[in-house]
């Protein structure tokens, strides 16, 4: 396993393919990992040095004391890159990792090549939800709270079609650190960048899915219609298309990253 030190304890990040390709970064959902991206890494890996890690609070990495903010979890992406010698790099996140690219996009935007910002959105309210789900997950356990994420990012039909998958999943969504879940859904609740999206001039691609609950579609066009020149791919799956579609999703990121300038 690899750690990235920080200010706040370490960030875990795992690498793959070839040394010397161009880089792309990967940054996850609230309440998931590293492995939420298995499925693209024989794609992605390939031509690319695909560097992924878990989010402050989740997954491997420590889970310091919160709230946190979208400016730390933008942070720790800028420390993990400065620790791998990454002057730049394309993105891809999905969710709090979508917010994160933007994020950097508008801060650092130097550091960013094309950006990929999946099943997001510019804000998510209300705030006393995110006040709710952190509360939930210190005083209750993360077992409830992963019950209630698999109902809200995946249909029966998919369920039912993928009981393994589901299993796995729940099992991520369990183990995360209750005060890192509850760290980030601060820093959910006070992201608004409905008036700073405009500002980035990235190449972008906004994926959406249309059966998507949490940051549904019209979240992303409102995104892609403001970022000079992005493209839109609607995808029939919900929040977590890149579980749900995992095949197209992989070919559309390829497409995308791999287009000429």
């Amino acid at each position: 396993m690899s750690f990235c030190p920080t200010g706040w304890g370490r960030l875990h990040y795992r690498v793959d393919g070839p040394d010397g390709a161009p880089a792309l970064l990967l940054s996850n959902s609230l309440a998931a990992d590293v492995s939420f991206w298995d499925a693209q890494m024989p794609s992605w890996a390939r031509n690319r040095r695909v560097v992924r890690y878990d989010q402050r609070g989740h997954g491997r990495s420590d889970a310091p004391a919160g709230p946190y903010s979208m400016a730390g979890l933008g942070a720790d992406a800028l420390a993990l890159m400065d620790h791998l010698g990454l002057a730049q790099a394309d993105w891809c996140g999905i969710s709090m990792g979508g917010m994160t690219g933007m994020w950097l996009a508008v801060n650092a935007p130097g550091r960013l090549g094309r950006l990929v910002l999946a099943n997001t959105a510019v804000r998510m309210p209300p705030p006393e939800l995110w006040d709710q789900r952190a509360a939930m997950a210190r005083e209750q356990g993360m077992e409830a709270i992963a019950i209630a994420t698999m109902a809200r990012w995946f249909a029966p039909a998919f369920a039912d079609r993928e009981p393994d998958t589901i299993a796995r999943l729940h099992q991520v969504v369990a183990a995360t650190p209750g005060e890192g879940y509850a760290g980030c859904c601060a820093a959910l609740r006070d992201f608004d960048f409905r008036d700073e999206v405009g500002k980035i001039r990235h190449p972008a691609l906004v994926i959406v899915g249309e059966r998507d609950g949490s940051t549904p579609p019209e979240a992303g066009a409102f995104i892609a219609g403001r970022i000079p020149g992005a493209q839109l791919v609607r995808l029939d799956a919900g929040h977590v298309s890149n579980v749900e579609q995992a095949g197209e999703f992989a070919r559309q990121v390829e497409a995308f990253l791999s287009a000429p300038a």
